[in-house]
């Protein structure tokens, strides 16, 4: 019995063994299959384009896939709408608004607002907000999604205007339009009939069609009519208008389309009014008109129609509407044509844009009228200029947002190259010619003022470059870019340097002499696909009169002439004329191609600097830009040298006169939120003698000068978070006038958008900037201001 009842137990716990162990494996199963399940709704939701957020009663985030981390970056969803919209803009503003009583209300809501992008840009998005099922864990949070519906709403807009263009063109066509339902009450009147008649759109709409007819007679309002109806305008004046009538079936409602051509003169309409009229009208109208019989063959065209598909009238009579499109439109023709041939008119929904077999550059948008009988009318709205205006549009904006990562990106290797070429200064100071360390540091300082020079190439890119003309060997510039030129050419194409002797010097803006070369090589590059040469040539030469060359003319005196010359393709005679206009461009290879301003920016450089551009071009010869700038006279120079200290510029007498002795005494409040390039700036000025005072921001700065009355100048960064440079610099000037004041920065755009760099209280360096540069402009603002003292 005892075996017996042991084995009963034995049977038991094996039994209980097993069942654990099939729960055991189904519990694993289970959880391994929800990972699975997890891990695939995470993929989708890393997958959406939709930014969704999940956040609990309290704000927290609970949930949130990548694209909402980096749109609410982090910020409670509300506070972050807050900060990127324009509180000034009402609608954004009363959006905002429902969406965070939504949220209170716990009810769902979806809004467009505008917000503020990460370029300043503005971009439309698509928020939404929506409680969190009751049944969830979360009970109490709320789902907030973002979609940017930007090209979205820029397509609306776009269509909204092309609908806005028809509906005038149709509202003030130089035809009278009208159309009655069965009851023969006025539903719809364009201007041109309501100004006919003297009343307003408003008053007609409803009026009974009779009561702007002299007779009783009058059409059926349900088929088709045409002939001759006296009219009758508000003060009683009969006019005589030929009306051509059709009627459609609108939503079980029976309703005309007709057209009244108002006899211009006196004119014996029973004598074949139809051709009379209707010629006129069908001619003049600057819309492509075409006549198509049941079969889609054309049988009359107007000449916009003509001009717009490549064709003229005697081959394009019998032929076939869809044989003039383009291979890819004909479909969207059959399809329209089909529509009007069985509803009686074409549905305005279905408008399509179509081009040309003959003319692929044109588009347009069309529509097809039934005239009655077996006879259609296609109109052709020409949409090219409308079209090439936007790609042209979307170019430049692609262009300014390039120049805009350029200028950010010289501005922050400015930052680097003046921390690196500072302590390398600094360095210098302990380890002379003598040391072992000194060619090491020189080549540092080298290879960082070469760093330097390519920023300022790059600026030149990005139009941010200061606009502060100087004293500039031609020779010595050309040949300084010359390896930037080579590296945008190719290898394909050789670079060919024929510099003059005694060239002179010329007044520029180094920068901007640098973008005309660059601009016009460029040019060459795109004419020459397959290789060839381009050649810079420069010489001086002494004009004795006045001369006019085309459209330009030149003073007399003496000239550096730069020549540019290329082996292209060249330009036709009728494009000459048109290359320096905005947005002009002969490279229709690919949509995209140019945007047309390379050529004006060069025409806009070379005139602001006194000279003028010259272009000589056959097809196939290549092409030839002459440049005449006019050469820089030294006591000009010098004068003007000196009066630019005020604004930034050093003069080079000034420069010697100070180069022995930069120390001082006087309180510089230094303001800089760059580690880097503050702790260089205050070892030099102190190492010079001055006593320093150290800020990392506007605020601070502000709190320092209320500490110490005693700052004799302020040198600020221009670009700081919190409170930028330039309104640093007015605050103080406004409490203490006697401070002077050094504007740093990597390019002088801040300064230009600050609204004081024409100003002469204000003095500007540029980064990088050497220990000596630094000092040397110090000292100079201060005995500035010694000098101004001891004057009054």
């Amino acid at each position: 019995m005892t075996i017996l009842h042991n084995l009963h137990f034995v049977w038991v716990y094996v039994l209980a063994a097993d069942i654990l162990f099939l729960a055991t494996c189904s519990l694993v199963f289970y959880i391994r299959r929800l990972r699975r399940d997890v891990g695939c709704l995470r993929c989708l939701l890393e997958a959406d384009d939709v930014a969704r957020l999940m956040v609990d009663s309290n704000g927290h985030v609970l949930a949130a896939n990548s694209r909402a981390k980096t749109f609410w970056r982090g910020s409670e969803p509300d506070a972050e709408l807050a900060r990127r919209i324009d509180r000034a803009d009402e609608e954004t503003f009363g959006a905002l608004e429902r969406l965070i009583s939504a949220v209170a209300r716990r009810i769902p809501e979806n809004v467009d607002v505008m917000l503020q992008g990460e370029r300043g840009l503005a971009e439309w998005w698509r928020i939404g907000v929506c409680p969190a099922p009751m049944t969830s864990p979360c009970d109490g949070g709320v789902i907030w999604t973002a979609q940017d519906v930007t090209a979205h709403r820029a397509i609306e807009d776009i269509l909204r205007r092309d609908r806005d263009v028809q509906a005038e063109f149709l509202y003030l066509m130089p035809a009278g339009l009208y159309s009655v339902d069965a009851n023969e009450q006025l539903r719809f009147v364009n201007q041109r009939l309501a100004d006919w008649l003297g009343y307003s759109v408003n008053e007609l709409l409803g009026m009974p069609l009779s009561r702007i007819l002299a007779d009783g007679s009058r059409p059926d309002a349900e088929e088709a009519w045409s002939g001759v109806l006296r009219f009758c305008d508000r003060t009683g004046n009969i006019f005589s208008a030929m009306v051509e009538q059709v009627a459609f079936d609108d939503a079980g409602e029976t309703r005309t389309r007709s057209v009244v051509m108002r006899q211009a003169h006196a004119t014996d309409l029973s004598c074949s009014p139809v051709d009379h009229w209707f010629r006129i009208i069908f001619a003049s109208l600057p819309v492509g008109l075409c006549l198509v019989d049941v079969e889609g063959v054309v049988t009359d065209a107007n000449e916009a129609f003509l001009r717009l598909c490549g064709y003229d009238a005697s081959t394009l009579q019998e032929t076939a509407v869809r044989n003039v499109l383009a291979e890819d439109d004909r479909a969207a023709w059959d399809a329209l044509f089909e529509h009007a041939m069985l509803d009686g008119g074409a549905d305005a929904n279905m408008a399509r844009e179509v081009h040309f077999c003959k003319c692929p550059d044109k588009a347009a948008s069309i529509g097809i009228v039934p005239l009655g009988g077996a006879l259609f009318m296609a109109f052709f709205f020409d949409n090219t200029a409308h079209r090439n205006l936007e790609i042209q549009f979307a170019q430049a904006q692609k262009m300014q947002a390039m120049g805009q990562l350029a200028g950010g990106v010289a501005h922050d290797f400015n930052n680097l190259l003046t921390a690196m070429i500072g302590f390398c200064d600094l360095l210098l100071q302990r380890h002379g010619a003598g040391d072992p360390s000194f060619a090491d540091l020189m080549q540092i300082k080298q290879n960082a003022n070469r760093a330097a020079n390519l920023v300022r190439q790059l600026l030149a890119f990005s139009r941010k470059q200061p606009l502060r003309p100087r004293q500039v060997l031609v020779t010595d510039a050309l040949t300084e870019i010359s390896h930037l030129l080579r590296r945008l050419l190719g290898e394909s194409i050789h670079l060919e340097l024929r510099l003059g002797r005694d060239v002179g010097t010329i007044r520029v803006d180094p920068g901007q002499l640098d973008q005309v070369i660059i601009n016009l090589a460029v040019n060459a590059r795109d004419a020459m696909p397959g290789g060839g040469r381009l050649s810079i040539e420069t010489r001086r030469e002494m004009v004795d009169s006045a001369m006019v060359v085309g459209a330009e003319s030149l003073s007399a005196g003496e000239y550096a002439v730069i020549t540019v010359s290329d082996t292209g393709t060249g330009i036709s005679r009728e494009n000459l004329a048109r290359i320096f206009e905005p947005f002009f461009s002969t490279k229709t290879g690919s949509v995209g191609a140019g945007t047309g301003l390379g050529l004006s920016t060069v025409y806009g450089i070379v005139r602001q600097t006194g000279g003028v551009i010259l272009v000589d071009s056959s097809v196939g010869q290549g092409t030839r830009f002459i440049i005449y700038l006019p050469c820089a006279d030294n006591a000009v120079i010098e004068e003007a040298e000196l009066s630019d200290i005020g604004r930034g510029g050093t003069a080079t007498l000034q420069r010697q006169a100070v180069a022995k002795d930069l120390s001082g005494s006087a309180t510089i409040l230094l303001v800089e939120d760059e580690d880097a390039v503050r702790v260089f700036a205050s070892r030099a000025l102190r190492n010079k003698g001055y006593r320093v005072v150290e800020a990392c921001s506007g605020e601070q700065a502000l709190e320092k000068l209320a500490d110490d009355l005693d700052i004799d100048l302020l040198v600020t960064d221009m670009v700081m978070p919190g409170m930028d440079g330039a309104t640093l610099a007015r605050r103080v000037k406004l409490e203490k006038p006697e401070i002077q004041v050094i504007l740093i920065s990597g390019y002088s755009e801040e300064a230009a958008g600050g609204g004081i760099a024409d100003s002469t209280e204000f003095s500007f360096l540029p980064k990088p900037f050497s220990l000596t540069q630094l000092a040397e402009r110090v000292h100079a603002v201060l005995l500035r201001r010694r000098e101004s003292v001891n004057s009054v």
